[in-house]
């Protein structure tokens, strides 16, 4: 006990002396470099601003400054508060100094009386040097502070390599008090304990009959006693439970049998215990057989991946349907498999369950055929509305008055839209028929993103917005058709602009993989909530309160076609508030050509 506390108290005073370093670094050091580093971020943001005032972007330019001078003045004056080396409080008032002769410069840029000119020589050559000299003054203090911590940071490792060995010292001699006790103090409990945990073992294999002997009256003896009347408790809760266990048998069983699905219940060796009637009659699953005997490899894995605790998923892309022929019908079937977990969190079992989805499927496809149909039948009054339309805006029927023009224009609208959109459903009727005609060709990646980037750059400065490119050059020729390759990027492309506020960025980038080449399209917009991910690539679905421009929700729904028309998948991640991430796949055209030729 005495070792011990000793060993506290020491420890203790130890841990308080390093503390009391690693605080001082944290005191005099490192809010300095926070706030030199805070001071040198927002002064870069001022000086954007200033040069989006000076090529006309005012109203840009003004609300980058007027947003970072309050930042970098709290920035500066915690600097201020904060002065604990030799020279730095010089430093940072050449900052204070240095950045009052700033702001009165930003005031020339910011006059929208003084003419782009005066604006252009004011920056360059007063702004520009004012901003360079405040930013090598900060990097001086910043650079002072850090050789600081690494001094500060040196001593404490001398404290706590001092700190280690005494450590180990006394813990060596802790290791010697405590062998001496053991080894006196062995034969008086240890044996006993031994016997205990040799009836314990002998209770485990099932022997509830074992009464454990002792003479002592000490807590050897007590715990003997306690252990006899558990082992009397045990036999008798044997007897009851065995009748209770065959009554929940039987009731699961009736219950199980009421159930319209597929379900069945796996021990971990694979073996049936119980399974519903639907189950016997559709798979032949029954009690006491094995998932290894049935004619079914796939059930064999899914039951072997969920006893792993492995499940296989892919984004974005249905789970596996299987088809089984009931009583002479073609049943659709959707496999699931759920671990049982003990109170160890161990698995003691799995649950399969094969839920029936042919009424569902019928009624996806009833309702694709019916989209289609509309579509079609739309289509051709639709057209002859738009000519109409067309030619009483030409005035070829006769003179409209500026009332009639102003309708429309605004039916013309309508009616350009509602095209659009019967266009898009039949896009994606022939794309999920395999009817849509693809021409699949080599191409290298490079050129084909830079083409598909290029629109949008324009787009891109007009939003105040930064749009790069990221590509490797060792990427692969990719295996695709341009012309819907290009409708994929173009629509996250337009999306990822749209969602992204000024002063944010938007960046294509890609990486080679074993089979296929990934492209990711990342902005740092306004993410997606995690609740509506799931349904992002449905058709017809807009995330409410995400934008008020108008859409009917099929852009990503036909990009996700493209994609899977491509062998490819596609994905997203995303944060609200910090940005999304969408990633496709394509195939390589070298494994492509290599899987024409071994076919």
């Amino acid at each position: 006990m005495l070792v011990i506390v000793v060993i506290g108290i020491h420890s203790i005073a130890r841990i308080t002396e390093l503390g009391q370093s690693i605080d001082v670094i944290l005191r005099e050091n490192y809010r300095s470099v926070i706030a030199c580093q805070e001071m040198k971020e927002t002064l870069e943001r001022m000086d954007s601003g200033a040069l989006f005032t000076v090529l006309g972007h005012e109203e840009q330019g003004k609300g980058l400054i007027t947003k970072n001078v309050p930042l970098f003045e709290k920035a500066l004056q915690a600097e201020l508060n904060n002065i604990t080396l030799p020279g730095e409080g010089e430093r940072a008032e050449s900052i204070r100094s240095l950045f009052n002769q700033y702001r009165s410069t930003l005031q020339t840029i910011l006059d929208p009386g003084v003419k782009r000119g005066v604006k252009h020589e004011t920056y360059f050559s007063r702004l520009l040097p004012l901003f360079q000299r405040i930013k090598d003054t900060a990097d001086d203090i910043l650079r002072m502070n850090q050789e600081n911590m690494v001094v500060a940071d040196m001593d404490a490792r001398k404290k706590a390599s001092a700190a280690r060995q005494q450590m180990y010292m006394m813990l060596f001699i802790a290791t010697l008090v405590a062998g001496g006790f053991i080894f006196f103090i062995g034969r008086w409990v240890l044996q006993p304990i031994t016997h205990l945990i040799r009836s314990t073992r002998e209770i485990k294999e099932g022997n509830l009959d074992l009464v454990v002997q002792s003479s002592s009256r000490d807590e050897i003896g007590q715990l003997s006693e306690a252990f006899n009347e558990m082992a009397a408790s045990l036999r008798e809760f044997r007897r009851s439970g065995q009748t209770k266990i065959f009554r929940i048998q039987q009731s699961m069983q009736q219950a199980f049998n009421n159930l319209p699905d597929v379900i069945a219940v796996v021990n971990p060796e694979g073996q049936v215990e119980v399974v519903t009637e639907a189950a016997q009659e559709a798979f032949g699953l029954k009690p006491n057989g094995k998932i290894y005997d049935l004619p079914y490899p796939w059930m064999a894995t899914l039951f072997e991946e969920a006893l792993r605790g492995t499940h296989r998923t892919a984004s974005n892309e249905e789970p596996g349907i299987i088809q089984q022929f009931v009583r002479g019908e073609e049943r659709f079937y959707r496999p699931r498999a759920v671990s049982i977990l003990d109170n160890e969190k161990q698995s003691a079992g799995i649950i399969l369950i094969l839920r029936d989805v042919t009424q569902q499927l019928q009624q996806d496809e009833m309702k694709k055929g019916a989209i289609s149909t509309v579509s079609h039948q739309l289509k051709t009054p639709l057209t002859s509305i738009r000519m109409a339309i067309h030619l009483l805006l030409e005035g070829k029927i006769g003179e409209l008055t500026p009332k009639q023009e102003d309708l429309l224009m605004a039916a013309r609208e309508d009616a350009d839209r509602l095209y659009t959109i019967l266009e898009e459903l039949l896009d994606i009727s022939r794309i999920e028929s395999g009817r849509a005609q693809m021409d699949f060709r080599p191409l290298s990646p490079h050129p084909m993103v830079l083409e598909a980037v290029e629109p949008f750059r324009s787009a891109a400065v007009d939003r105040g917005l930064t749009l790069s490119v990221d590509l490797p050059n060792d990427l692969p020729d990719v295996w695709v058709d341009m012309a819907r390759i290009s409708h994929v990027f173009a629509n996250l492309l337009s999306n990822a602009l749209k969602y992204t506020p000024a002063g944010g960025s938007v960046s294509v980038s890609a990486r080679a993989e074993e089979e296929s080449v990934c492209f990711k399209v990342s902005d740092t917009g306004i993410g997606i909530p995690d609740q509506y991910l799931p349904h992002i690539f449905e058709q017809f679905f807009r995330a409410p309160n995400q934008t008020t421009e108008t859409g009917a929700g099929l852009g990503l729904a036909i990009t996700k076609e493209i994609v899977i028309a491509h062998g490819g998948t596609i994905s997203v991640e995303s944060r609200e508030g910090v940005g999304s991430t969408f990633s496709f796949t394509v195939k390589r055209a070298d494994r492509v050509s290599k899987e024409v030729t071994d076919s």
